[in-house]
């Protein structure tokens, strides 16, 4: 049953998109969204961050993924500083264009770089 309540989801949230994408390309690029984070998080201590790494792994979604982008974020700036950190989180969440709703994308900060 959660098979099916994930289908229908992603297809509304297909539909909500900006991009209509096929199921396998969405797939696709949630898995690649999700290897590049865990690629990230190895090199900044997967032993140091367990929960991250569980988060990202487990992640059952593009929304899922992109909700846990912040305790990411905070595991690439413990490591690596965060305007290191932040460059790595500006191209990961590039990555995500076409699989949010519109609502979900990263708005530009009055705070500035």
């Amino acid at each position: 049953m959660h098979w099916f309540n994930s289908q229908i989801k992603s297809s509304l949230l297909a539909l909500l998109s900006s991009e209509a994408l096929t199921p396998s390309a969405r797939t696709g690029r949630i898995e690649d969204i999700r290897q590049l984070m865990l690629n990230e998080l190895k090199h900044c201590g997967e032993l140091k961050f367990p929960q991250v790494v569980r988060r990202v792994r487990y992640a059952t979604d593009a929304q899922a993924l992109w909700y846990a982008r912040g305790e990411f974020m905070a595991a690439l700036a413990a490591t690596h500083g965060e305007a290191i950190a932040r460059a790595k989180i500006n191209h990961i969440s590039e990555k995500f264009k076409g699989l949010l709703p519109k609502g979900l994308h990263t708005r530009v900060s009055p705070l500035g770089n």
